[in-house]
C-alpha cells in the first residue's frame, strides 16, 4: 500500500487476561497519520505506551510493554492482527494491565478490524527494507532476517509430543493470507507445565476455551483448527513481535524454535544497526529515516524526439 491507513470507526470487545484473569474492555480508535500503534491505559488517565521495542518490559510467556513504570501485558495477538492487516495508525484503548485473550487467537481482532473498516490517510507509507542479513541464536534456537521485497516469514517448531512434533509453515504475510492461514491459530500449553506456571502467577485466566491444552499424549480440547496449528500460532506471535519495529517490513524472517525473547532481541539489534536496513516507499524510493522525505528518485530517461 502506498499510503498509510487507520480504521474508519471505533470498535470494542471485552474478555479476561490469560495470565491475570482480570476482565478488561479493549477499544480500537482511529489515529492521525504518523501516530503508529499506541496503547492507551484508560484506567490510568489514558497513559500512552507506544508499540515499539524500546518499551518492551518482559517476554517470557507473553510480550509486555512498560513505560515510566506503567505495564501492559500480552500485546502480541492484537499487534499481529494490526500489523498483518495493514493498519499503520491506531489507538488501542485498554482499561487494565493485560489485554483480553478472547479465544486465544488473533481472529477476534481481525473481526474487529472488519467491523471497523480501513480508511486511507494523506501520508505516504514508508517501509523498513532489510539490505543485509542478521542472525540471532541461543543454543539450538535461531532467528534470522534477510533481504526481501515482501514480508515473508518461515517458522519451525519441534516439541517432543505425539500430537505436535516437528512442524513448519512459510507464508507471504498480508491481510488475506494472515486472515486465512494464521489468524485462527490458538495459543497452547502443556498440562505438565500448569502447576509451575500457576506458581509463577501466570495463566490464571487460561481455560479450555482460550487455549489448546495438551496432556502427556493427547489434546484435551480438540479438534485442532489446522493439523499444524501449533507452528501457525508461533508464526502469529512472531508477526506480533515484529510489529515492534514500528514500520511495515520488506524482509524474509526465518525462526527456528524461537520465542518472544529471541524475536525482540532480533528487533532490538536490527534497529540498533542502520547499516542493515533503509527506509523506502512502496516503489523503493529511499527515504530519510528522520525526516521521512524522499532522498533519491529513480532516473527517468529524457524523451528523445522522433527523427524526421
Amino acid at each position: 500500500m502506498a499510503f498509510q491507513y487507520t480504521i474508519a470507526r471505533r470498535v470494542e470487545t471485552e474478555g479476561v487476561g490469560l495470565h491475570t484473569a482480570v476482565r478488561s474492555r479493549l477499544k480500537l480508535a482511529p489515529a492521525p497519520p504518523g501516530t503508529g500503534i499506541v496503547f492507551r491505559r484508560t484506567d490510568l488517565d489514558g497513559f500512552a505506551l507506544e508499540a515499539h521495542v524500546r518499551n518492551v518490559a518482559r517476554v517470557s510467556y507473553a510480550t509486555s510493554l512498560m513505560k515510566q513504570g506503567v505495564l501492559l501485558s500480552t500485546t502480541e495477538h492484537v499487534l499481529a492482527a494490526l500489523y498483518a492487516c495493514g493498519v499503520d495508525n491506531v489507538f488501542v484503548e485498554i482499561d487494565a494491565l493485560e489485554l483480553p485473550i478472547l479465544d486465544g487467537s488473533a481472529q477476534p481482532f481481525v473481526k474487529m478490524l472488519e467491523r471497523a473498516g480501513l480508511r486511507r490517510q494523506r501520508r505516504r507509507r514508508t517501509y523498513l527494507r532489510v539490505v543485509k542479513p542478521l542472525v540471532v541464536s541461543d543454543g539450538d534456537r535461531m532467528i534470522g532476517i534477510y533481504p526481501g521485497e515482501s514480508f515473508r516469514v518461515r517458522c519451525y517448531v519441534d516439541y517432543a509430543h505425539p500430537k505436535v512434533g516437528c512442524q513448519e509453515v512459510e507464508i507471504d504475510v498480508n491481510r488475506a493470507t494472515f486472515s486465512k492461514e494464521l489468524a485462527t491459530a490458538r495459543t497452547f500449553g502443556f498440562m505438565s507445565d500448569f502447576e509451575g506456571l500457576r506458581a509463577m502467577g501466570l495463566i490464571r485466566g487460561g481455560s479450555l476455551e482460550n487455549a489448546i491444552v495438551l496432556s502427556e499424549n493427547d489434546i484435551l480440547n480438540g479438534p485442532v483448527r489446522f493439523p499444524d496449528e501449533f507452528v501457525r500460532h508461533k508464526a502469529l506471535d512472531l508477526i506480533g513481535d515484529l510489529a515492534l519495529i514500528g514500520k511495515p517490513l520488506k524482509a524474509t524472517v526465518v525462526a527456528h524454535k524461537a520465542g518472544h525473547a529471541l524475536h525482540t532481541q532480533l528487533v532490538t539489534r536490527l534497529l540498533a544497526d542502520p547499516s542493515l536496513w533503509e527506509v523506502t516507499t512502496l516503489d523503493s524510493q529511499k527515504v530519510d529515516s528522520r525526516s521521512e522525505k524522499v532522498i533519491s528518485r529513480p532516473l527517468v530517461p529524457a524523451r528523445v524526439p522522433a527523427a524526421d
